[in-house]
């Protein structure tokens, strides 16, 4: 063997060395994240809450014995009589959720549904110390609670932001579900403002982080060891775990924390408006290049939109300088706003550019911000329609001017529209119908096989619909 073929076989061995070891490190290193540092320097922080309720239990009892003899009835009467004359007995019902220290003098922070109704509250810390703590306020619309205990020098959580969370992170809760205090779980972002069924005030961070009864009101950790979130709702079918959880971002609770420990209450931005999705055959038809904003369906009375000159029909495409990309970004950006504060709203109208002030006021109890109204279903003509002018008593009760009524729908393919036998039809293309003639005289005006926008109302709510003209 010469010594050009010793050098070869050396160096291929070498080689072979490298790459072995190079194999052994990506082994030895897997990346994944440590929780470990996290997890020691914030458990202490983090409390089980219990709630608890009193209820009464009825002493009811219904002495009807059927077949009962005579001579017996005497001894059963003063019996039951007895019994019904017992007070009535009183139990504690026991609820239990997580929270959080959030200053060092005893706040803190945990989900309303947890408290809600309580008699009787109970925080325990890491090292079982527990305290009776008091409500400080609560609000039912972001489902956060500030509770307070009677201590000082307590461990507390550094809240962070949600606004830099990226899909994919790893973050992870501690929370107590079904009773085992100070679990442990980890996952990824899913998702980030969410909008859940009847929630719209809160954007919501999507997660896989199983969290399960018992993990509401804990906190959600980024890898820094700040809270970005409280764990708050659950997807499920079961009743357990289901890779799909729902936290409130950290500005949220912020936000709350601050108006709950200074005022008790969460107060609130109002426009005073009823709003639609725009999709795709809404913005053809009202000029838009693509599916953005929200359009107005209706205005309240006396409501700050009424009082600033928006009007329905408006597409609301920009919020104090913030973009409307969907329809659900206006009741977050609304209720986020400073009461009493002037505000700069920009708005499609007639196919142009305009700008409104509105001077936004304090949502009232049990009003919507801005609700949502969902969009039908697609269709593609409209042709074969019976209508009719709308009576009297039908304007008085809906509060509108004119407009026609559905009475037959003849075409096979209106059958399959978004057009529905009752409605109500008092726009199209934000134009006025005031009768029959009207409607049909403004149906001509429409350019065949266009799409034109018609409001409707359908069982007393108003909602545009997109319908392509075919003459």
């Amino acid at each position: 063997m010469n010594t050009s073929s010793i050098n070869r076989y050396a160096i291929f061995g070498i080689v072979a060395i490298i790459c072995m070891l190079s194999t052994n490190v990506s082994y030895s290193n897997p990346a994944y994240p440590n929780f470990t540092d996290v997890v020691e320097r914030n458990i202490p922080a983090v409390v089980i809450v219990h709630a608890k309720k009193i209820v009464v239990s009825s002493q009811s009892i219904n002495p009807n014995i059927p077949n009962l003899p005579d001579e017996f009835k005497p001894f059963f009467d003063k019996f039951f009589d007895e019994e019904q004359n017992k007070p009535n007995e009183s139990r504690k019902a026991p609820s239990f959720g997580s929270g959080f220290i959030i200053t060092s003098d005893g706040y803190i922070m945990t989900n309303n549904h947890v408290i809600a109704n309580a008699d009787e509250i109970t925080v325990t810390l890491s090292d079982q110390t527990e305290l009776t703590a008091k409500i400080i306020g609560s609000d039912k619309r972001s489902d956060l609670a500030l509770l307070k205990v009677d201590a000082n020098n307590l461990p507390v959580v550094k809240i962070g932001t949600s606004e830099d969370l990226k899909l994919g992170e790893w973050v992870l809760a501690i929370g107590s579900p079904f009773g085992f205090d100070h679990t442990v779980t980890a996952g990824i972002v899913s998702g980030k403002k969410r909008n859940l069924p009847n929630e719209s005030y809160v954007p919501y961070i999507q997660t896989d982080v199983a969290i399960n009864p018992g993990n509401s009101g804990g906190p959600l950790f980024n890898l820094d060891g700040d809270v970005v979130g409280v764990n708050a709702q659950i997807y499920t079918r079961s009743g357990g775990f289901m890779g799909v959880s729902f936290a409130i971002p950290a500005e949220t609770l912020s936000s709350v924390f601050k108006q709950l420990k200074n005022n008790g209450k969460v107060k609130r931005g109002w426009l005073g408006v009823y709003i639609q999705e725009v999709d795709k055959d809404l913005a053809i038809s009202f000029g838009l290049e693509k599916p953005r904003g929200a359009v107005v369906a209706k205005i309240l009375d006396k409501s700050p939109a009424q009082k600033s000159g928006i009007k329905q029909g408006d597409i609301i495409l920009s919020f104090n300088e913030q973009d409307v990309i969907k329809s659900r970004d206006l009741p977050l950006l609304v209720g986020e706003t400073e009461v009493d504060k002037s505000i700069k709203v920009k708005i499609l109208r007639n196919k142009s550019i305009i700008y409104k002030y509105v001077i936004i006021e304090e949502l009232p109890e049990d009003t919507q911000i801005a609700s949502m109204r969902e969009k039908p279903t697609d269709n593609k003509t409209i042709s074969g329609l019976t209508v009719s002018d709308v009576d009297e008593e039908m304007k008085k009760n809906l509060n509108i001017y004119g407009g026609v009524k559905v009475d037959k729908i003849s075409s096979k393919q209106l059958n399959e529209s978004k057009i529905q036998v009752n409605d109500i039809i008092t726009h199209i293309n934000n134009q006025p119908i005031f009768n029959v003639k009207d409607f049909s005289k403004k149906i001509k005006n429409v350019k065949d096989n266009s799409l034109a926008n018609l409001l409707v109302y359908r069982n007393s709510t108003p909602v545009y619909l997109a319908i392509k003209i075919s003459k």
